[in-house]
């Protein structure tokens, strides 16, 4: 964490174009110096795809029904998909079929 050298207040990354500096959030002061690495990644992005687990075998298994073939046994994995703050998102794999789909709490 940076301090502004005027003031203490606390240094968040900011853009402007296509420069990167850092900002007071106290006294508005803007900060470019050399030796400050200033790396801003947007949040707000949504994930394109979601990886699926291709190593079945070494997953557990418990009894839900597929929809698509109708087998009793899946596979299932947990994986964060959302925001730290958002419950995990349950993931099955059917054992016969290998449909693959989700459940949200």
């Amino acid at each position: 964490m940076l301090f502004c050298n005027a003031c203490g207040g606390i240094l968040i990354p900011k853009k402007s174009g296509s420069e990167n500096h850092v900002e007071c959030r106290q006294c508005g002061l803007t900060f470019d110096e050399e030796g400050i690495e200033v790396s801003i990644s947007d949040t707000n992005t949504k994930q394109e795809s979601i990886d699926v687990i291709e190593d079945s075998e070494s997953l557990p298994t418990m009894e839900a029904q597929c929809e698509k073939c109708d087998n009793n046994t899946v596979y299932w994995w947990m994986q964060q998909t959302r925001a730290s703050d958002e419950p995990e998102t349950r993931f099955f794999k059917c054992t016969e079929c290998s449909y693959t789909w989700r459940e949200y709490d």
